[in-house]
């Protein structure tokens, strides 16, 4: 399978991806399978792919754990046998540099000013994060496919 099919599956055919990349065989390794597991782990049990009801939760605590996936995912590049996973390393750091950064860069920039201290600014970071919830729960299918494991990102119902 290509980078590219991969990516058509999941709807993430938007991203801006070096056609060489995205045209190479995609065959994970050993390393691959463990870091798109541990990724995998700490998206499904963050508001990263979690639903934020309106009266439920708190702004600042969510953009916080959106922008944790940066600080894991340098873990996960980092750690022992990891420096082998450059198959989850060309997925990882497309996600991040392309969806979670603009977010997080813009969000924390509002928050400082006081956005979340407004409503409006509450509902429409609420808004944003859910389309960039969908974005992520594409990225955790990514990842149960390279971990070889059964994608439960759908495993409870809304």
């Amino acid at each position: 399978m290509k980078l590219r099919e991969l990516f058509d599956r999941w709807s993430l055919t938007k991203l801006k991806v070096n056609a060489g990349f995205l045209d190479v065989e995609f065959q994970p390794n050993d390393q691959d399978k463990d870091a798109a597991w541990a990724m995998y782990v700490e998206l499904l049990t963050r508001v990263t792919t979690q639903a934020l009801p309106v009266d439920q939760g708190d702004e600042a605590a969510a953009l916080a754990s959106v922008h944790k996936l940066f600080e894991i995912t340098r873990g996960v590049l980092r750690a022992t046998g990891a420096r082998h996973a450059d198959q989850f390393a060309k997925v990882a750091i497309v996600i991040l540099n392309q969806k979670v950064r603009p977010f997080t860069a813009h969000w924390h920039k509002a928050s400082l000013a006081g956005a979340f201290a407004d409503a409006a600014q509450c509902q429409r970071f609420r808004a944003e994060l859910a389309a960039l919830q969908e974005v992520l729960v594409s990225y955790a299918g990514i990842l149960s496919e390279l971990a070889g494991v059964e994608d439960l990102t759908r495993l409870e119902q809304e």
